[in-house]
């Protein structure tokens, strides 16, 4: 009777240690360096849509920076232009940023307040680059709020046996730091 009372006792202490061990792991960092988020983008492209009803726009090879300054993301894509009313067809570059944040629904990072930053189509007047550039800005947001920069995997977010949550994100010179507590 004495050894199951002692090997009860011991369970019981066993278990209030685990317990406590997941409410004395705190915060911790996961690091996302700009290759990992590159090869991440590069999976995603290239993408094509239909802008204004009157442009078909592809996007392809992304180029992502980051800019810890300003806190954003940016990137850099060639972009192929064509109208299916008149068969003409045009090639540039669009560079856009956007301040990252952490959409908790989807466990990703994605890009808020997105902003063309440059947009240069060959061998089109002025008045057709702002037509194009006005196409640019509504696929931009489309294209923002559909394509995430990170997906995190459930083994992420996952630690000692704890769920973490991201709850902060920072953009520095090579990378992006996210800050993951346990989930309460």
């Amino acid at each position: 009777m004495k050894k199951l009372l002692r090997t009860c006792a011991l369970l019981a202490l066993a278990g209030s240690l685990l317990a406590s061990c997941a409410s004395v792991i705190g915060p911790r960092q996961i690091e996302l360096p700009l290759s990992k988020l590159q090869a991440g983008m590069d999976r995603r492209f290239p993408i094509s849509n239909r802008a204004l009803e009157i442009f078909d726009i592809q996007l392809h090879r992304p180029q992502l920076s980051l800019v810890p300054g300003s806190g954003r993301v940016g990137v850099s894509l060639e972009a192929a232009v064509a109208s299916p009313f008149t068969r003409q067809s045009w090639r540039g570059s669009l560079a856009m940023s956007g301040r990252p944040y952490i959409d908790a629904a989807r466990n990703a990072v994605l890009m808020a307040e997105p902003r063309v930053d440059r947009f240069a189509i060959d061998g089109i007047d002025a008045a057709q680059q702002r037509n194009l550039a006005a196409a640019a800005n509504v696929l931009m947001n489309k294209v923002v709020a559909d394509v995430a920069v990170y997906n995190f995997r459930p083994e992420d977010l996952r630690y000692a046996g704890v769920q973490f949550v991201p709850t902060r994100i920072q953009t520095t010179a090579s990378s992006l730091i996210v800050t993951v507590e346990p989930a309460k």
